[in-house]
Formats: C-alpha cells, sequence, structure tokens
C-alpha cells in the first residue's frame, strides 16, 4: 500500500550528510512505490513556540510562518521523516524548533503512525545520536498511535558529501530504510 511520506531536512547546510540520509530515504520510499514530499529547512522562517497553546484550541499555530505550512503537510502524512545533523550530541536547533511548532498536531486526527531520524556527526561512535534519538522519541511519545520506526546514523564525517568509510553502506542503509517504509 502507498504511503504519504514527508521528509523534512534540518540541516542548514547544502549538500550535507544528514541531507544525503534523508534522499536517500527518498529514493528508496519511490522504488517501493510511495508519495514523498521532501521539505529542507534552509531558507526557511521556523520561529521559536511561544507556549501560549492556541494552537490546542484552533489546531493551527498564531505564528504565521513556514513551520504553518510544514505542520498542514505532517497533518496529512502517513510517515514523518527527519534528518538532522548531530550538534553537540544532540539534534540542530532547527529541528528541535520545529517539533516545538507542531504541536497543533497533538490535539488533532493526524495520519502519521510512522517516524524515522537520519542523522549525521563528525563523531563516530555509536552512541553520539542517542539524545537526539531521546529527543524525537519524547517528541512522539506525545502520539500515542506513532513509534519510531527506524534510525540511520553517519558519523565520522564533517564537511558537507565527505567520503568516508561507512557513507555509501549508511546511504545504502536510508535506502532500505525508506523502500521498507
Amino acid at each position: 500500500m502507498s504511503k504519504k511520506i514527508l521528509i523534512v531536512s534540518a540541516s542548514p547546510r547544502r549538500n550535507s550528510n544528514s541531507e544525503a540520509l534523508a534522499l536517500a530515504f527518498a529514493e528508496g520510499a519511490r522504488e517501493a512505490g510511495h508519495e514523498v514530499e521532501f521539505v529542507s529547512l534552509r531558507g526557511k522562517t521556523v520561529n521559536f513556540c511561544r507556549g501560549c497553546f492556541v494552537c490546542q484550541e484552533k489546531l493551527r499555530c498564531v505564528i504565521r510562518d513556514d513551520a504553518d505550512e510544514i505542520c498542514q503537510k505532517a497533518l496529512t502524512a502517513d510517515a514523518l521523516v527527519f534528518a538532522t545533523p548531530i550538534y553537540y550530541y544532540e539534534m540542530s536547533g532547527q529541528l528541535k524548533t520545529l517539533l516545538d511548532r507542531l504541536n497543533p498536531l497533538f490535539p488533532s486526527d493526524y495520519a502519521f503512525s510512522d517516524v524515522y531520524l537520519l542523522t549525521a556527526a563528525a563523531e563516530d561512535e555509536p552512541s553520539v545520536p542517542e539524545r537526539a534519538v531521546h529527543g524525537v522519541e519524547g517528541w512522539i511519545e506525545c502520539f500515542g498511535r506513532a513509534r519510531l520506526a527506524g534510525t540511520v546514523f553517519l558519523g565520522g564525517v564533517t564537511e558537507a558529501g565527505e567520503a568516508a568509510p561507512a557513507r555509501e553502506e549508511k546511504l545504502r542503509e536510508a535506502r532500505e530504510l525508506g523502500r521498507r517504509a
């Protein structure tokens, strides 16, 4: 069955390693017959949540910026994919800000059940993405029908598009995860 998949890249850099994972996931998902929409936060305006909770009543944020449009896309997606660089052993601020701004989804009849996290970092220890994974799991915990369906971590890369021993293997892993979505 074909799914509608929304992929959000939170890297501020063009051709970043986390975005390469996202594009590989998208390729695999399209190969499997899924409808894929790719959104990069680069160049988007996503302001901080004001904590006013009007969104809980209106099902839309009072702030009119690019986060509002992304939230509406997330509402109807069957699966969400977040791709982020790891900064100081945590997801990027861009992704955290977007997750906060997706608060209108909480009381809504959202469609997604599967959430994926793709990460890249200069450090390559397996524990590097743990805090980012926990952060996304905390967000997912607020959505009773959702689960963390998979993760891919590409470590040991600093420069955008940098060749690293595990890079091709991790891109294949992301592509395969997209096929199985």
